[in-house]
């Protein structure tokens, strides 16, 4: 709450980059470029951004008697960004629903605004496509909030200021679908995602995991804000070296 009453959540910088912006790269390594952003809550801010996503990482020259601009240089991306208005109250069902047209009848992956991690893709495509079920959820070991000590007796043989716990799953919010996900959503602004559809889908057998052991992290506090950017300025973030 810190920062989004400026913006949304996806836009949090994180090393001078949103973390929607990491979000995406994670995905662009296992070559996945085409993007659709479900835009609510200041979607001007994601859109002003991708628009001038060129300029900002850029060089460039003004001649302001004409006002033309020429770019030069630059650490450019091939990605295609699709950014749909999907309603500023819509919860998290609603808006995926509104993203149908778009999406027609293709398999597709889907993933939060606010999470990342080391998930492989690959293989939760191949998971995914091998069971045939209609949906594949990322399963991952929550991190620890205070971090983890590993004693023996009374000396403390390990330490980590955030480990991943060693029992416990939760959504790690990177899945992947097929089209009949659609049958279990409306376009309501009330339609929730995880209570109601995945919770129907896993009754009916149709929910399967993919169970990842690696790095991942939220980012809901702004603790947890900081401790990405200080993973980022040790300049070997997980989430971007492996």
């Amino acid at each position: 709450s810190e920062y989004t009453d400026l913006v949304p959540k996806p836009m949090v910088m994180i090393g001078g980059k949103p973390i929607l912006w990491h979000i995406m790269q994670i995905y662009a390594r296992f070559d996945h470029k085409d993007f659709f952003v479900a835009l609510g809550y200041k979607s001007e801010v994601i859109k002003k951004y991708f628009l001038n996503y060129h300029q900002l990482n850029s060089d460039f020259m003004v001649d302001l008697s004409s006002g033309v601009v020429n770019q030069y240089g630059g650490n450019h991306v091939d990605w295609k960004v699709n950014l749909v208005n999907t309603g500023e109250k819509s919860m998290t069902g609603g808006r995926v629903k509104r993203m149908q047209p778009f999406i027609g009848n293709e398999t597709f992956m889907l993933t939060y605004g606010d999470g990342i991690g080391t998930v492989d893709i690959n293989r939760l495509e191949h998971l995914h496509l091998k069971h045939g079920g209609i949906g594949t959820v990322t399963g991952v070991h929550p991190p620890s909030r205070f971090g983890e000590m590993v004693i023996q007796g009374d000396k403390v043989k390990q330490f980590e200021e955030k480990s991943q716990l060693s029992t416990g799953i939760i959504n790690g919010g990177f899945f992947m679908f097929n089209k009949k996900i659609f049958d279990y959503l409306t376009p309501d602004e009330g339609c929730d995602f995880e209570f109601g559809p995945l919770q129907k889908l896993a009754s009916e057998g149709e929910l399967r995991v993919y169970k990842h052991d690696g790095f991942w992290q939220c980012m809901d506090t702004i603790r947890e804000r900081d401790y990405l950017s200080r993973l980022w300025d040790s300049g070997n973030p997980p989430w971007m070296r492996w």
